[in-house]
């Protein structure tokens, strides 16, 4: 693994912070009902999460600030995103808690993790998929078009697409990358689990 420097005026953390400018110019286009415009800068911001990091790798500018506002910009843009298609009704209340209490979740137990046992659990691919499938659903869900059918299988509203109501396709790419994501956060916590038995494990020979 490349070693980080302390550098802050990089090109990678420059791409991070123009991607976090992004996401007040989307709050403000989607509070003044210009959806279409709102969709194009939250999918652009969205679909060039990746650049910051292969750029950084590629040209041997990976940096401690870096590696702190990647992933600070990509929560800033999810939780943008999640707030703006719930509050024009694209996107259940639910599913919004359900991603904001495992962004709090991860950021506590990491934090804890971290600071009391020294504990690091690597990002895996997974998550990143997952993460990506939630940006293209939110601005399918932002976007509106098009529609499908819902399958019918229940009467509930709380369940767009497994209803019969038609439905922004985004709910599906939505619905994969929920799917994924509590998967990985049961990696996450297998993984952790393990480490911290072992920290444990051996503070206690330790002091025997």
């Amino acid at each position: 693994m490349e070693e980080s420097s302390s550098k802050v005026c990089t090109v990678p953390n420059l791409i991070s912070l123009a991607r976090l400018c992004l996401v007040p110019v989307y709050a403000v286009l989607l509070a003044n009902g210009q959806n279409i415009a709102a969709t194009i800068v939250f999918a652009f911001a969205a679909a060039t999460d990746f650049v910051d990091g292969q750029v950084a790798r590629r040209t041997h500018q990976v940096s401690d600030l870096g590696k702190l506002l990647d992933p600070a910009v990509d929560t800033a843009l999810m939780v943008s995103g999640v707030i703006g298609a719930c509050a024009i009704g694209a996107l259940p209340l639910w599913i919004m808690v359900l991603i904001f209490a495992r962004e709090l979740f991860l950021l506590v137990g990491g934090a804890v993790l971290l600071r009391r046992f020294d504990i690091h659990v690597p990002v895996i691919y997974p998550g990143k998929f997952a993460t990506t499938f939630l940006f293209f659903g939110i601005a399918g869900l932002l976007l509106g078009e098009p529609l499908v059918a819902g399958l019918a299988w229940c009467d509930v509203a709380w369940l767009p697409g497994f209803n019969a109501a038609w439905v922004s396709w985004g709910i599906w790419s939505v619905y994969l990358g929920l799917v994924l994501q509590i998967g990985v956060t049961i990696y996450y916590c297998v993984v952790a689990a393990r480490a911290l038995r072992a920290v444990l494990d051996a503070r206690a020979k330790a002091v025997s």
